[in-house]
């Protein structure tokens, strides 16, 4: 399986669509904290994080 690490991400859209991406290839995803937004921001929902429960996501 590959992991995939993002290191602080700071855009919400594209960390969603990473999250996405990783929920339909089978990768694990792996934040390191601090993030540059809030884990609940709106616009990564809108973007990916309904697909948070298909993924392996570590904070």
């Amino acid at each position: 399986m590959l992991n995939i690490v993002l290191y602080e991400p700071e855009i919400p859209p594209n960390t969603g669509n990473i999250i996405r991406l990783c929920a339909n290839t089978g990768f694990r995803l792996h934040i390191i904290e601090p993030m540059g937004f809030a884990w609940d921001d709106k616009r990564l929902r809108r973007a990916g994080l309904d697909y948070h429960e298909f993924t392996a996501v570590t904070r």
